[in-house]
């Protein structure tokens, strides 16, 4: 988001100067390597690429001088704990034929779901997620009187899991598209449906892989922001925003006071009030909005090959409702599911020869002062027993090397709030209306962008905050001209 704002604002004709507390660009999208093997160290999905290539348009520079990527054939590999595999293909009708074939049943559920999905998105989408909803514009167009008139149909008053279960009756397919709220790190149980829009930007634009890895998103928006003459400050922390009355107009970093006419945080909006912004009123109801869930990952270099895995891959919960009702209460389920990513399928160097990076991730509740150390011991033992069983195979044998994130240093490392991943979940109906907007509602000059304000967290969204603040920013420009 921050670098997606740069950009935008570089477009525009500003200097733009950005001030980074790490050695490195990108935040959460960044890279680890160990030992031979290179690990994207945060998101590993990438979707709806026309946002990034929107940016790349509007600098007027050609997408191919800094960014590759290419649609993927096979979204991701499921598995379940009674043998029954599925593979998730990215062309509906393939995908359809193999859940006739491998469950048994009549796909028509899943295409008429997914064609929902598809209406949801056209029917609010774009107003959702394209647009300030804290601005009276956005109200009072003809889009939104539209999008009203078919609320009844958005599923906005049953939970995600209700609607699948009704449409879909399977238990493996009701699970399957149950795991899409955990893309906004909530509880399929209580996110209302209308999160069903999600299988849409999957299943019919496509999932997608960057050549190079996801951390090639980084670095080509990286260059590009460079090459639009963007300043970057690295390792220089922001300690405190500057204000003239009800005007914020500089900020203060170990190295000085430094002036500018606008200011566009990328923090998480927690730490942006409290630790920059400490001498006005906080929106509290805001900040104690209940927090999406965090990960656990270990960086786990193995050495052998196993065919059977693809770049995603899902080995889910035997009791999956109660998994999240874990989470909820702040625990680490016994019987997690586990996703594992290999880059290496796609690309060669990111681990040796007959080898392969696995990124392994289970979902986990943000950090409420839980014994982590416990925790990731005990989740590491069950997450080794659960592949073992499934993939007939005894994995810590295999383990070369292995480098751990969990909520404590994703909140160190990136200032999320607690280490919730998304900032605060979409469990509630109205979660996308609580979110804080991208503009300061008490002073001037300032605007949020990044996955804790609107519309969210994950790349595609925080691109889009990134957008919405740019109109916000050129809107309150041309009213004050």
């Amino acid at each position: 988001a921050g670098l997606a704002s740069a950009i935008r604002m570089a477009t525009k004709g500003f200097q733009v100067e950005v001030y980074e507390a790490n050695s490195y660009p990108g935040g959460k999208l960044s890279e680890i390597r160990m030992e031979g093997y290179r690990f994207d160290a945060g998101p590993s999905l990438f979707t709806m690429p026309m946002y990034i290539e929107e940016l790349y348009r509007l600098a007027g520079k050609p997408i191919e001088d800094y960014f590759a990527y290419q649609r993927l054939e096979t979204v991701c590999h499921y598995f379940w704990e009674d043998g029954t595999f599925l593979k998730a293909f990215s062309d509906v009708d393939a995908f359809c034929k193999e859940i006739e074939s491998k469950l048994g049943i009549d796909s028509q559920a899943v295409l008429n779901l997914l064609e929902d999905s598809r209406f949801k998105y056209d029917a609010c989408g774009k107003i959702f997620l394209e647009k300030s909803l804290h601005r009276l514009s956005t109200w009072t167009n003809k889009e939104v009187a539209k999008a009203v008139l078919k609320i009844p149909r958005l599923d906005i008053f049953s939970s995600m899991n209700d609607v699948n279960e009704k449409r879909l009756k399977h238990p493996k397919l009701v699970q399957l598209f149950n795991r899409f709220a955990t893309y906004n790190g909530s509880n399929p149980y209580k996110v209302p449906g209308l999160l069903n829009i999600i299988p849409h930007f999957e299943h019919h634009i496509g999932a997608f892989f960057p050549k190079g890895g996801m951390h090639a998103i980084t670095q080509g928006l990286y260059r590009l922001a460079v090459d639009l003459g963007v300043q970057f400050h690295f390792k220089q922390a922001v300690q405190k925003i500057e204000l003239e009355g009800k005007t914020a107009t500089g900020i203060h970093t170990d190295k000085g006071y430094h002036p500018f006419d606008l200011l566009i945080s990328n923090m998480d909006i927690w730490f942006t009030y409290r630790k920059l912004l400490p001498d006005i009123p906080h929106p509290e109801k805001r900040l104690r909005l209940e927090k999406s869930t965090s990960a656990l990952i270990f960086y786990w270099g193995i050495k052998k090959s196993f065919p059977q895995l693809d770049l995603h891959n899902i080995f889910f919960s035997e009791d999956y409702k109660q998994e999240f009702a874990e989470l909820d209460s702040g625990r680490v389920y016994d019987d997690p599911t586990v996703y594992i990513n290999i880059t290496k399928k796609h690309e060669p160097t990111d681990a040796p020869e007959g080898c392969e990076n696995w990124f392994t991730m289970i979902n986990v509740p943000y950090d409420s002062g839980q014994d982590w150390d416990a925790l990731i011991q005990t989740a590491r033992k069950n997450i080794l027993s659960k592949l073992k069983r499934q993939l007939q195979v005894d994995i810590e044998p295999l383990i070369e090397c292995q480098a751990i994130l969990d909520p404590r240093s994703i909140q160190r490392k990136t200032s999320s709030h607690l280490g919730a991943l998304y900032g605060t979940s979409s469990n509630n109906r109205f979660a996308a209306f609580l979110r804080h907007p991208n503009f300061s509602q008490r002073l001037k000059n300032l605007y949020f962008c990044g996955g804790s304000v609107h519309p969210g967290g994950g790349i595609p969204l925080c691109l889009l905050s990134a957008k919405i603040t740019d109109e916000l920013v050129t809107n309150n420009l041309t009213q004050n001209v």
